[in-house]
């Protein structure tokens, strides 16, 4: 047997053993976090205590993101350096393809997703491990669904139009074919030529999504960057200019990892220009919160199909 094979027998049988009834793969990428302030650490950190290995795709950028991730120093990271496609400017077709290329080095039987501004609460993980049991014996359930926390402008206001989704799948069995068409939903491949939505289930567990926190300066950075990947130029972005209708205040506790991040690397106050007009699709989502009232509908996106 070569050593490939041995290295490859030796890494399932560690998985098996030390989860007989389904182990879990966590993966993410990231590039040029610390320049464009990801909470990146924190999110990698508040899954180990969850998955059996953590991949981490780190494109090759021009800060310590590569070092910062080593310095964690848990034997769970499994690092693999990559190359961005620069030519790729299809609808952050980019994005996609260093999630997979992280998801399909991935050797669980579960594979969790989370990207670099996305923290789980130590409150979830039990929670999170139960939801996994409760469904692996069931092949019909593909993907288990998340409740999402977008914050805004700080860390006491939460993003609640029906703009923002509420939901997304971030485990998905790692036993069958699916593929990713951006950074943020997976497609089912059972056709083979054809994707549909992953059927799914409750998580009965939240995501933490801090991206729209970092601090103003940093997150026009990362717009002005990866805006070439969507062909279009990057927009400007005031985080005072935004429709104070579709935020409430965060009354829950933050993740304790998050806690050194959310004190230095995110904006503390939000100030909403009191001058501010909403702009037409603002409006349309504010009609949408209200029908969504009126109702109990909820009219946000979603990339799934709850079956349990």
């Amino acid at each position: 047997m070569s050593s490939t094979h041995a290295d490859s027998d030796h890494q399932n049988q560690v998985i098996s053993d030390k989860n007989a009834d389904a182990s879990i793969s966590g993966f993410t990428f990231i590039r040029n976090g610390v320049e464009l302030g990801f909470p990146f650490e924190a999110s990698i950190r508040s899954l180990l205590p969850l998955v059996d290995e953590f991949v981490v795709a780190v494109g090759k950028g021009s800060d310590e993101t590569l070092s910062r991730v080593k310095a964690i120093g848990n034997p769970k990271i499994r690092i693999i350096e990559t190359l961005w496609n620069e030519g790729m400017s299809d609808r952050g077709f980019v994005y996609a393809q260093q999630k997979m290329i992280a998801q399909y080095s991935c050797i669980g039987d579960w594979a969790f997703y989370l990207e670099g501004d996305e923290i789980v609460h130590e409150d979830d993980i039990a929670k999170i491990r139960a939801s996994v049991d409760r469904h692996h014996g069931n092949p019909a359930v593909e993907a288990l669904v998340f409740d999402y926390k977008h914050f805004y402008g700080s860390p006491d206001w939460l993003a609640i139009s029906p703009g923002w989704y509420r939901r997304e799948c971030r485990l998905v069995r790692n036993t069958i074919r699916t593929f990713a068409p951006d950074g943020q939903y997976w497609l089912v491949m059972k056709e083979h030529k054809r994707g549909r939505n992953p059927n799914a289930a409750l998580a009965n567990a939240h995501i933490y999504h801090y991206g729209w926190i970092r601090r103003n300066e940093d997150m026009q950075k990362k717009l002005d960057q990866v805006g070439k990947y969507w062909a279009a130029p990057a927009p400007q972005v005031k985080y005072s200019q935004f429709d104070k209708r579709a935020l409430a205040p965060f009354t829950g506790t933050h993740p304790k990892i998050a806690a050194e991040w959310l004190a230095t690397g995110a904006e503390q106050t939000l100030q909403i220009d009191p001058g501010y007009k909403p702009t037409p699709k603002e409006n349309k989502y504010h009609f949408m919160r209200q029908l969504e009232t009126a109702t109990g509908l909820d009219f946000s996106r979603k990339h799934f199909k709850l079956i349990a």
